[in-house]
C-alpha cells in the first residue's frame, strides 16, 4: 500500500500494490504525479530511506518531472513525516476491528476509508492536539507557585553516614 497526502488541504490518495517493489514505486509515482493539480510549481516528497526510493528509475522520474523534490527525512526520524500520522488514522479508519479473508477485502477497506477521508478532508497539522484529549492539567506532583528559600550547606560531621558536608535536614523541610 502507497500513500500520499497534501496537507495543506488533507487530500490523500492510496494505492495498493501486491509488493513495495521499483516498478510499483514508480507506477505510484505516476499516479501522483496526475492526482496533484498541474498548476502546482513545486511538488516536495518526503520518503523514508527504503531502497526503492533511491533507485535509478526514481532518479530518471525526477528529471522526467521536473518540479518534484525529493526529500529523505533521517534515519530513525519517522515521527518528521506526515504521512506517518495519517497512516494511523487510515489504519484506525480502514482496518481496526475487523478481520479480513482476503487481499481484495483490505484493498476495498483502504479504498472506502481514503474517500471517507477525502469527503471530510481538512488541513492536516504536524504536531496538532487531538479534538477529544483534554489538555494535560497539573497533577499532584507540579511545583506549586510559590517562592522557596534555602541555605547554604553546612559543612558538619555527620554521624549517621560518616560524610563530611553532607546537607543537614531542616526542620521545617
Amino acid at each position: 500500500m502507497f500513500g500520499a497526502l497534501q496537507p495543506a488541504s488533507g487530500a490523500a490518495l492510496t494505492a495498493p500494490y501486491t509488493g513495495r517493489t521499483l516498478a510499483n514505486w514508480v507506477d505510484f509515482l505516476g499516479k501522483v504525479e496526475r492526482w496533484i493539480d498541474p498548476a502546482v510549481e513545486r511538488v516536495y516528497a518526503v520518503m523514508d530511506n527504503l531502497n526503492t526510493h533511491t533507485a535509478m528509475d526514481v532518479l530518471l522520474f525526477a528529471l522526467a518531472h521536473p518540479r518534484w523534490e525529493f526529500v529523505f527525512q533521517p534515519i530513525y526520524a519517522a515521527y518528521l513525516n506526515l504521512l506517518e500520522p495519517w497512516w494511523k488514522v487510515l489504519r484506525s479508519l480502514a482496518l481496526k476491528g475487523r478481520r479480513f479473508e482476503a487481499w481484495s477485502e483490505i484493498e476495498q477497506a483502504v479504498q472506502r476509508a481514503t474517500e471517507y477521508w477525502n469527503a471530510h478532508k481538512h488541513p492536516f497539522v504536524w504536531g496538532r492536539r487531538r479534538r477529544h484529549r483534554v489538555p494535560r492539567r497539573f497533577g499532584i506532583a507540579a511545583t506549586p507557585n510559590v517562592t522557596r528559600i534555602y541555605s547554604k550547606p553546612q559543612v558538619s560531621w555527620d554521624r549517621h553516614s560518616h560524610s563530611v558536608g553532607r546537607r543537614q535536614r531542616h526542620p521545617e523541610w
